[in-house]
């Protein structure tokens, strides 16, 4: 993998069946135009932040929970050749009814700084997103590797990194707002997918007591309090 897109969707809880549907129908469409792989992840365990949150960045409102997803192009040029070829399929036509607000859906590509292990059964995936400011792509890519080495030695299966220099403005709301990016700053978004919650939540207790963790108040290079994040179900994965 070298390019992905990466989404937050704001989806009511009452309509997670009918998103899902809408899913898997799109899968032919994507998989013609070189899609690799597509994974739509539910949210179960997404907290709520002080400064901002997975919910603040698309505006959810009390009903509604987060989907987490990605789609992998394999190349930038494979991204960009597809977009433009999917653009005169019918298949592209909106449903009649969607059951989530396109206008709140924030979507962007991401180049890869970092991947580590290899993609398995996964069953649950912890997904962030960061501003970092763009001098200190290096710095946050030892960092990153750094701590897959570490979910991946206590469990996780595999962990990708994604970096966004440039992120258009959005109509009502984008990655940069999301995490209330400043000017300099990139768009970092990445997941580390396991083979259940379990294995996650025994995974994460190890993690802690791994003496390569950073020490707390360790410097870093990202604002951390506007690192947004959440733990998350799997409900498609054309891999799997």
């Amino acid at each position: 993998m070298a390019y992905f897109q990466g989404f937050i969707v704001p989806v009511p809880e009452t309509n997670r069946e009918s998103y899902l549907k809408i899913a898997r129908e799109s899968v032919p469409l994507f998989t013609d135009y070189g899609a690799q792989r597509i994974v739509e992840c539910w949210g179960c365990d997404v907290p709520r932040g002080e400064i901002t949150d997975m919910y603040g960045a698309v505006n959810a409102e009390k009903s509604e929970n987060i989907v987490f997803s990605w789609i992998d192009w394999g190349t930038k040029e494979g991204f960009y050749k597809a977009h433009r070829d999917m653009g005169s399929d019918e298949r592209m036509e909106e449903p009649s009814e969607m059951p989530f607000d396109g206008m709140r859906m924030i979507y962007s590509g991401f180049e890869i700084v970092g991947e580590s292990g290899t993609s398995g059964p996964t069953g649950y995936v912890q997904g962030y997103v960061a501003p970092v400011p763009k001098e200190k792509r290096e710095a946050f890519a030892d960092m990153c590797k750094a701590m897959r080495d570490i979910a991946i030695d206590n469990g996780a299966l595999h962990a990708v990194d994604g970096w966004a220099a440039g992120i258009k403005n959005g109509t009502v709301t984008d990655f940069k707002q999301a995490v209330k990016a400043e000017a300099g700053e990139a768009i970092a978004f990445g997941y580390a997918e396991w083979p259940s919650k379990d294995a996650f939540d025994q995974g994460s207790v190890k993690m802690r007591e791994d003496a390569r963790m950073p020490s707390p108040g360790a410097d870093m290079p990202m604002d951390g309090k506007r690192l947004i994040y959440g733990g998350f179900e799997v409900m498609l994965d054309t891999g799997s």
